[in-house]
Formats: C-alpha cells, structure tokens, sequence
C-alpha cells in the first residue's frame, strides 16, 4: 500500500467516477484504474461497486476511508516540517545569554521568535560567563551565545552587536547618587562589587580596566557570580559597581544608576559556531541582530 494508491483512492472515493477523479489527480484514467486494483489485490478486499454510470465505495472502501486520510494528512504534515527545518523556520534552538544581556535582549528575542517564528522551539539560559558560553558552543550545549567582549577562537564567528557605555551603580545613599555624572576617579576608595574573576570573566578584567585608565586600583573586591545578584549587593550597602547601561533595565529599589563623565564602553557580541550551524540557528541569530540593533 503506497501514499499514491491513497491518494487515488480517495479522489475516486469523493467522486465516485474515474473520470472525475482521474481528472482532479492530473493523470490518465487507465492508470488511476490500474492504481485502484493493485490496492485492492494488496489488501486482500475490494474497494468500490463499480457500474457503467457510477463508482461507490464498498464497506472496506468506506473503512478505508478515515485511514487513508489520517495517513495522507500525516504525510502532508511531515513534508510541511521537513520544508520548515531546511528554511530555518522550525527546530530546536538553544541560545546562552550573558548574564548582562538576560534582562533586555533575552525576553526582546524569545518574543520576537515565539511571534514570527511559532514551529521554533527555544531553549534560554541566563547570568552565565563569557568562557561558559564558548565551551557550551564547542561541546553543542548551546547553538548561539550572546557574550561580552572578544573571542579569539578560529571555531568560533563573531557577529558584533552593540557598544553601550558602562555605569555606575551607587546605593540610593550614597552622596554622589544624585549626580547627572560621577568621575570613576571619584569612587577610588570606594569597594567595588564585581563580577568574579574566575573563568576569566569580560566584565571583571573590563571593570578593573577602566579604574585602571582612571589612576586606580579598587582596594576591596566584592565577587559576585550573577548580575541581578550583584546590584542587590550595592543596593544593600556592600559598595559600588560598574555595569552596562542595559542593566537599568533591573529596576531595584536601593539604586542609582549614574552616567560615567568619562565614558567607558563595552561590547556585546554574537557567537556561533564558524561550521555546523543548523538553519534554524540562523534563523534566530538574525532576529537576535534585528533585537538589539532596533533596542
């Protein structure tokens, strides 16, 4: 029993004539006739009364019937799934995020995706680092990974998305909280609360960069795995810290988020992998660019 004969077999079954049929399939009537009786010889039973002026199906003919389109239409839909896979518009899709990016560009991209691309399925983590995510890329963890910063890994592709200046975190408190702009300078004898230096985090060697450029050196350290974590910390009175601008997007009572007089910027890029990338993958790494070059 083929989808073909099933096919033929149901076109003759809604018009009861060969030649209606025949015509609605595009093909010749001997050959629909020739179709009809191989699937009858195969399943052991006829399937149509047929007479000089009309065709009607038999009880197994009209048993068939509800199969045959159950069995058609399942095969509709995995030729549609299979179309969507090779264009990228159905798969699965794991994407890391940064732990900087999880408050604005991750639930901007899960809604645009969910939106436009509805047969994608995404799987998203948050709050993770740099060197996280590019091992997740090498071992297949993760399809695509919004990082912080350079990679310099020939298996890894780059897609640069934005530059955005850093800010101060100050508690509500502080005295220089009210300020339009604050000297990074102006904070030298201050603790700093900061993500930690393990795993060779960006935003810890991007942190202590700046304060560097500035003349200093903080003199305490406050090490702090997740973001959301870190601007609790400075809320709660345990120092002060430098985070990218997005990051205002956390609304926390207990904060203030002060501009840089001399600004410092930090880059937020794309990575992938340079091969294997599946078409869904691509699919989303677009709408990821769209997300934030339009934020």
């Amino acid at each position: 029993m083929e989808l073909r004969q099933l096919r033929y077999f149901l076109a003759l079954a809604d018009e009861c004539h060969f030649g209606r049929a025949a015509a609605r399939l595009h093909v010749a009537q001997p050959a629909l006739s020739q179709q009809i009786k191989q699937l009858e010889r195969d399943l052991g039973v006829p399937l149509f009364h047929r007479s000089t002026r009309r065709v009607e199906p038999t009880e197994a003919g009209r048993e068939l019937t509800g199969y045959a389109r159950a069995l058609v239409a399942e095969e509709e839909r995995a030729r549609t799934h299979m179309r969507e896979l090779a264009t990228g518009h159905a798969g699965r899709v794991r994407v890391g995020f940064i732990g900087t990016a999880t408050y604005d560009v991750l639930p901007r991209v899960a809604r645009t995706v969910r939106a436009r691309l509805p047969a994608i399925t995404m799987e998203l983590r948050g709050e993770l680092l740099t060197p996280e995510l590019v091992a997740g890329l090498h071992s297949g963890a993760y399809d695509l990974a919004v990082v912080r910063g350079a990679v310099a890994d020939p298996e890894i592709r780059l897609t640069p998305l934005r530059s955005e200046p850093l800010v101060a975190v100050l508690p509500s408190h502080h005295p220089l909280a009210g300020r339009e702009s604050v000297a990074l300078e102006a904070l030298a004898g201050e603790p700093f609360v900061i993500h930690p230096s393990r795993s060779r985090s960006s935003m810890y060697d991007r942190v202590l960069a700046a304060c560097a450029r500035a003349g200093f050196r903080p003199e305490s350290l406050v090490e702090v795995g997740e973001t959301a974590t870190l601007v609790v910390f400075v809320a709660a009175g345990h120092g002060v810290a430098l985070v990218p601008q997005s990051v205002q997007s956390l609304s926390l009572d207990g904060v203030t988020y002060v501009p840089l007089a001399a600004p410092e910027s930090v880059d937020l890029v794309l990575a992938r992998r340079a091969q294997r990338n599946s078409p869904a993958a691509e699919q989303v790494a677009a709408v990821i660019e769209e997300c934030v070059s339009t934020s």
